[in-house]
């Protein structure tokens, strides 16, 4: 009894998260895998409602994405990365900047005391941001909030932004099915999926469930022993979890959260949002990049979820995926030191 009552509420979050994913696709609306469980989880836990996550098998499912960005690192690729440099050496510039902007408004705007105030700006991944914040001394709940709204607000408007803006149609094929892809590849890739994350975990890797398979694909892509990402069927599956995972963060917001932190991270992701369209059109002005790759790039959203959008974009994935790795391993490795200029150090 006692298994089934902790069961239940990850079996209704799993049931509401595919009742948006239906309507969504019912409707025609656009990455309905990832917008409709979203969605549904975030007016399930806004209206009160219960939901737990699937813990571990949330974790499993961005997996597929870091395999979908190794197998998209080729020797090809490589050759690219000189010409991607000048636009990566915008990047710390960037990330200082909205350091610069963002501490100065969670402490004197929103009264966030210095340590939270210092890892709510950092356009780090919400998971990290948290950990790091946490050991400091900052207010974990606030973290969670703010970060997830960053992630969600961007996810939300950067499909708007490139279907209005740039013409996309966000109808690029995701993957090929799985009965196209040789059983010896598909195995190659959950062995890249599986090694990577537990291989990254063990190494202490940060990311270690993206950022591993990535890795290890990565090895396999430049071998010559996968030539194809993960079937589409897999990349769905991860837009599901995460799209569930989103909404569940907002479980037992109370009025005074939505008014106070929810408020005041939806203030700072459209000061965010300036920052980024200003390097985006620097890059596209200066010509180190298209538009949507610019966008995608700059956008400070989450890696999986900007993996996810650079796919149905049809956008060069390498080059975004680059930018987005540059900022995280900036911000990761920086962010104790920077802490402890703005005086957020770990107390």
């Amino acid at each position: 009894m006692h298994r089934l009552n902790a069961l239940r509420p990850r079996l209704m979050t799993v049931t509401i998260a595919a009742l948006g994913a239906f309507v969504f696709t019912l409707v025609g609306l656009p990455l309905p895998f990832l917008f409709g469980p979203m969605a549904a989880c975030l007016i399930a836990a806004l209206a009160g409602a219960h939901l737990k996550g699937l813990g571990q098998i949330s974790v499993a499912a961005r997996t597929i994405l870091g395999v979908a960005v190794g197998a998209s690192i080729t020797p090809a690729l490589l050759h690219q990365l000189p010409l991607m440099a000048a636009s990566l050496a915008l990047v710390p510039i960037y990330i200082a900047l909205i350091a610069a902007i963002g501490v100065p408004f969670f402490t004197r705007v929103c009264k966030f005391d210095p340590v939270t105030a210092f890892y709510a700006a950092m356009p780090g991944g919400l998971q990290d941001m948290v950990i790091f914040g946490a050991e400091a001394g900052g207010n974990v709940r606030i973290l969670s909030l703010v970060h997830a709204t960053r992630v969600l607000i961007i996810v939300t408007l950067a499909p708007i932004l490139l279907v209005n803006l740039y013409g996309v149609s966000l109808s690029n094929p995701i993957g090929a099915p799985a009965s196209t892809i040789p059983l010896q590849e598909l195995a190659l890739m959950a062995v890249a999926a599986l090694i990577g994350w537990k291989g990254g975990e063990r190494l202490g890797l940060f990311g270690a469930s993206i950022l591993g398979p990535m890795i290890v694909a990565a090895v396999f892509s430049l071998m010559g022993w996968i030539h194809m990402r993960p079937p589409a069927e897999a990349i769905l599956a991860a837009q599901y979890f995460i799209g569930m995972a989103i909404g569940v963060y907002y479980v037992g917001v109370t009025l005074r959260e939505l008014r106070q932190v929810v408020f005041s991270g939806v203030a700072f992701v459209f000061l965010l949002a300036f920052l980024a369209a200003a390097f985006a059109e620097l890059v596209i002005l200066t010509g180190f990049a298209p538009k949507v790759e610019a966008f995608l790039a700059y956008a400070p959203g989450g890696q999986a979820e900007m993996t996810v959008l650079a796919i149905v974009a049809g956008a060069d994935l390498g080059f975004v995926i680059t930018h987005h790795l540059t900022r995280i391993i900036l911000v990761i490795t920086g962010a104790p030191l920077a802490a402890k200029l703005f005086g957020a150090g770990k107390k």
